[in-house]
């Protein structure tokens, strides 16, 4: 067992230098990792799903044009300000987990070179010691978070942690897929893993999804390996030179992930997290079943459009 596989995971990469093009225009301006599931956006989910797990250190692999993810998690001393004389208690402690005193810090990936490559971009940041990976598009619905899960599983394999699920057989080229099966709640030892396989090619149905532990050897993989499936530094070609060196693990996690980089997924997240929600999940949910029961019915919303009004260049 090496030194960094003794150490704690510490740090969590985030990797949110991606355009969000599925999602225009909404992300034109607005990064895709802040749009709002109710009333939160996704990178917080991902972030608190982190501070869950023990993570100390937040790091945001970033693009010029993602300030506003940095800014979501400073602190806004005018708006709390506001909310303290108001008495906005409630309201405090929400964004007061936006604002969580922890390390955060971020590093640019210049060129959309591929998700080894922003893994590869947070060298500097974290070290000679394991951490944790979190892709926000994948938001986990979980009694005990995804992430903890996975620092538990670490402890005992002292080993590389990838996420997996049950995939369908139509959608293996969407993913990550390795030759291991585990059971729920369990890590197995990956034989082999391979990058958005065909159905003949893959060699199963356990998919990867968007959290890993890895070990610090990831990095010298990364540097080595040329461009793969897309023309980009893939993350999974990485891992499995990793595989040659030292046990890689898949983790069959308890819990239920939504695609929020896809529309469909993003709306599911919505209803599955509008129907929690402490504030208007019965509301929402009789609002559905009205819906489902009589769509005729359901009230329109009607407007007066505004008055045009002519813009002038000078």
């Amino acid at each position: 067992m090496t030194t960094a596989a003794r150490r704690p995971i510490r740090k969590a990469v985030f990797p949110v230098a991606g355009l969000g093009t599925r999602f225009l225009p909404a992300t034109k301006v607005l990064p895709k990792e802040m749009l709002p599931i109710v009333d939160k956006p996704i990178i917080q989910y991902a972030v608190e799903e982190a501070i869950a797990a023990g993570i100390e250190d937040i790091i945001f692999v970033t693009h010029r044009a993602k300030r506003a993810i940095e800014d979501h998690f400073d602190q806004a001393q005018e708006l709390q300000r506001m909310l303290v004389e108001r008495g906005k208690s409630g309201l405090l402690r929400e964004i007061g987990r936006s604002g969580a005193p922890l390390n955060y810090s971020s590093v640019r990936q210049a060129e959309p070179l591929g998700l080894g490559h922003a893994v590869l971009c947070a060298r500097p940041l974290v070290g000679d010691e394991p951490f944790a990976v979190i892709l926000p598009d994948d938001l986990m619905d979980a009694s005990r978070p995804v992430l903890a899960q996975m620092v538990e599983c670490y402890r005992r394999e002292q080993a590389s942690l990838i996420a997996v699920e049950r995939i369908r057989p139509e959608d293996t080229r969407k993913y990550g897929v390795v030759d291991a099966e585990p059971e729920s709640g369990r890590a197995e030892r990956i034989a082999r893993i391979v990058e958005k396989p065909s159905l003949e090619q893959a060699p199963s149905l356990m998919g990867v999804v968007g959290r890993y532990i890895l070990s610090p050897a990831i990095f010298p993989k990364l540097e080595r390996i040329g461009a793969g499936s897309g023309g980009e530094i893939q993350l999974t070609d990485g891992i499995a030179q990793l595989l040659a060196d030292e046990p890689v693990c898949a983790f069959r996690f308890e819990g239920e992930r939504f695609d929020c980089g896809s529309k469909l997924g993003y709306l599911a997240a919505t209803v599955n997290f509008g129907l929690k929600h402490p504030e208007v999940g019965a509301a929402f949910a009789a609002l559905l079943a009205r819906r489902e029961s009589a769509p005729d019915e359901m009230p329109v919303a009607r407007f007066t459009p505004a008055p045009a009004v002519e813009i002038r260049t000078v």
